[in-house]
């Protein structure tokens, strides 16, 4: 399978829920999913997304 990669990196101010939010509704409608997830020491989070690609156009991240 072929998949494309979105990192994206959260700041030390943002909680794990609103974190855990944000992730699930870019899950929801732009088919984004978890591939891994860094925490560092400074509390600043580096996610990275994937999906499947497909040859069909599909939303891109909402920031």
């Amino acid at each position: 399978m072929d998949y494309e990669y979105a990192p994206l990196r959260l700041p030390p101010n943002v909680d794990r829920v609103t974190a855990a939010v944000q992730l699930a509704i870019q899950a929801e409608y732009a088919g984004w999913e978890l591939a891994r997830v860094r925490l560092y020491r400074d509390g600043t989070r580096q996610v990275m997304l994937r999906r499947r690609r497909v040859n069909q156009p599909q939303p891109g991240l909402s920031y």
